[in-house]
C-alpha cells in the first residue's frame, strides 16, 4: 500500500528551530514602530501563496523582538487599536512574523482573528521567501494543512484534522490540480487508501490496511 512521502531532511531542523524560538518568546527586548499610515478539485489548488512577507497594512503597529540577542529582530508582532467590551482601547494582535533560522528573513507568518485566536499559519519550509505550507485553524485548533511537496507554488497535499487528529489525507500525484489519492485514517493510522487511476475524480481502486482498527481482524 502506498503511503505519503517521509518528511524532507529539513523538517526536523525546522521543528527544532521553531521549538527553540517558541520557548524563547517573551525574553526578547521589544522595539515598537508605530507608523500611522470533498470535491476532486483540490481546495486552493491555484497556489499555496505568494511571498511569505505581507508587509504592514493600514494602521498596524509593529513591535520587533530580538530573541537571540544578536541585535537583529527575529519576531515581529502587528497590532491594531481596538475597542474592548469594556469600551477601552487596546492593542489587538492581528499578525505575527517569525525568523526561525535567524537569517533576517521571515519564515513563518501567523494571522489572528478578532479574539486573538490563530486563524492561519503560513510557512516557508525551504527558506526561499515563498510559502510552502499553510495551516488553517478554527478556534485555535488545527483543521487543515495544505503543503507544496515539489515547491512549484501549488499545493499537492491536503491533510484534514478533527479534534487535533488526522482523519484524511488527499494528494495530487500528477500535478494537474485534482486530487487522485486519498488516505482515510482511523485510530491514528491509515484505514484505507483510494486511488483515481483514470483521472475522472472518482476512486477506481481501494486498498484496505489489514492492521487497521476497522479491519475486523
Amino acid at each position: 500500500m502506498r503511503v505519503t512521502p517521509s518528511p524532507a531532511p529539513w523538517a526536523l531542523p525546522l521543528a527544532l528551530a521553531l521549538a527553540t524560538l517558541v520557548a524563547a518568546c517573551g525574553n526578547g527586548k521589544p522595539v515598537v514602530k508605530d507608523d500611522k499610515a470533498d470535491d476532486a478539485a483540490a481546495p486552493g489548488s491555484e497556489r499555496v501563496a505568494e511571498n511569505i512577507v505581507q508587509g504592514k497594512q493600514g494602521n498596524e503597529k509593529v513591535t520587533e523582538f530580538d530573541l537571540n540577542h544578536d541585535k537583529k529582530p527575529d519576531v515581529w508582532t502587528y497590532t491594531v487599536v481596538t475597542k474592548g467590551e469594556d469600551g477601552k482601547d487596546f492593542d489587538r494582535l492581528v499578525r505575527k512574523e517569525l525568523d526561525i533560522n535567524w537569517d533576517g528573513k521571515v519564515d513563518i507568518v501567523r494571522t489572528y482573528g478578532d479574539k486573538e485566536q490563530i486563524d492561519k499559519e503560513s510557512m516557508d519550509l525551504d527558506f526561499d521567501g515563498h510559502v510552502d505550507q499553510v495551516n488553517f485553524y478554527e478556534k485555535s485548533q488545527i483543521v487543515r494543512k495544505e503543503r507544496d511537496l515539489d515547491f512549484n507554488g501549488r499545493p499537492d497535499l491536503w491533510i484534514y484534522y478533527e479534534k487535533g487528529k488526522i482523519v484524511r489525507k488527499e494528494r495530487d500525484t500528477n500535478g494537474d490540480g485534482k486530487v487522485d489519492y486519498w488516505e482515510y485514517w482511523e485510530g491514528d493510522q491509515v484505514d484505507r487508501v483510494g486511488e483515481d487511476l483514470d483521472g475522472d475524480g472518482t476512486v477506481d481502486k481501494w486498498t484496505k490496511n489489514p492492521n487497521s482498527e476497522g479491519s475486523g481482524n
